[in-house]
């Protein structure tokens, strides 16, 4: 044990990390970086800036960074179809969208993530993956680790530990992939199911999978020798110093535009609003009093607004006006339940002051928020 753990010292030993520098123009050939910051939104708003900025015919750049707990999912995908937003809003964890493709992942700090830019022409994920794979190797020789042609990689010939999803520019690529190192499984599995029933969408579907922590095959592992041991390698593969450059993301002297990137990646109209065209068809079982009551709402979404409302609700259970009030209010509304229960909360107010009609009223709007 204490022979391991010597070797481990040894290995982290040989990479160097130094604070920030004018990465861009250091020496050609391959640059390793490392953000600071464990802010979803400002990690995704460096991949978007290397990627606008850096000469990567120049210089390929291997990104290391890692998140406090969020949801991120692919850039033509449904928040509402990958993940249970309310339990997403009790844990007050992020929800981000990424520009890249692919399916939708949890972040946390037992999550490494590795971003691999070339130039379009270079870009080659498998050799990337491979990549990890050696050095993964080389650090557990006994790791039973392998790339499917999916771009995932296994462990133990059926657990998921990296998934893939990339960007190709016109003239520039990157290729990003997790690691699960010491992940929160439970949280993982829990907020990447969405509760959602009855909604219809051409959006990218995620493709569920078995996963395994790293840990749990060898706890003497930890997330910071992993990046350690990818660095390595990738500096042994592009013959450059095992030297990894640490940045802040929030530095506009080192990264001019950066804070703009960032805001844009956590507006609604970037993490909600781009979501491709949905329907949502369902029946809301609402209990009440002694009985249940049945609400079909129809619903067209796009851009994240309600294009099309229908409720139908039981003969005289609400006053007309007063359901083609809210149908009225909802339409061109955010899918949205704070905006949802702003609505409401104003209709209420003009609601007949019956006890009745506010408990009916107030059970329809409690469900339709709810849906959100």
């Amino acid at each position: 044990m204490v022979l391991q753990s010597l070797k481990n010292c040894l290995w982290l030993s040989c990479v160097l990390r130094t604070p920030k520098a004018c990465f861009w123009s250091t020496a050609s050939g391959g640059l390793i970086i490392q953000s600071v910051s464990n802010d979803v939104y400002q990690n995704l708003a460096v991949e978007d800036w290397i990627h606008d900025h850096m000469d990567l015919e120049k210089q390929q750049v291997l990104f290391l960074w890692r998140n406090s707990p969020a949801v991120v999912i692919g850039r033509h995908q449904n928040p509402w179809q990958e993940c249970n937003l309310r339990l997403l809003r009790q844990k007050n964890m992020k929800l981000a969208r990424r520009r890249s493709g692919g399916g939708a992942v949890y972040h946390d700090l037992g999550n490494i993530n590795l971003t691999f830019f070339t130039t379009r022409k270079k870009y080659e994920r498998m050799e990337n993956l491979k990549l990890v794979v050696k050095a993964l190797k080389a650090l557990r020789p006994q790791l039973d680790v392998h790339v499917t042609d999916r771009y995932d990689i296994l462990l133990d010939r059926q657990y998921k530990i990296s998934g893939t999803a990339a960007k190709l520019g016109r003239t520039s690529a990157y290729h990003h992939c997790t690691l699960l190192c010491n992940a929160d499984k439970f949280v993982l599995s829990s907020v990447l199911k969405s509760p959602f029933k009855g909604l219809k969408s051409n959006a990218t579907p995620s493709v569920p999978a078995l996963v395994k922590n790293l840990f749990e095959e060898d706890p003497s592992l930890t997330s910071e020798m992993l990046l350690d041991a990818i660095a390595k390698e990738y500096a042994v593969q592009h013959q450059i110093d095992h030297h990894i450059t640490l940045i802040n993301p929030a530095d506009e002297t080192l990264l001019p535009g950066i804070s703009d990137k960032t805001k844009e990646l956590q507006t609604w109209e970037w993490v909600y609003g781009k979501t491709p065209k949905f329907s949502v068809s369902t029946c809301l079982n609402m209990a009440y009093k002694d009985s249940v009551v049945d609400v079909k709402v129809n619903m067209d979404v796009k851009h994240g607004r309600i294009e099309v409302c229908k409720i139908d609700l039981p003969e005289q259970w609400l006053p007309p006006g007063l359901y083609s009030e809210l149908v009225k209010s909802l339409t061109g509304s955010k899918f949205c339940p704070n905006e949802t229960t702003t609505l409401v909360t104003t209709l209420l107010r003009v609601c007949p002051q019956d006890d009745e009609l506010h408990s009916r009223w107030s059970l329809l709007c409690e469900n339709m928020i709810r849906l959100m």
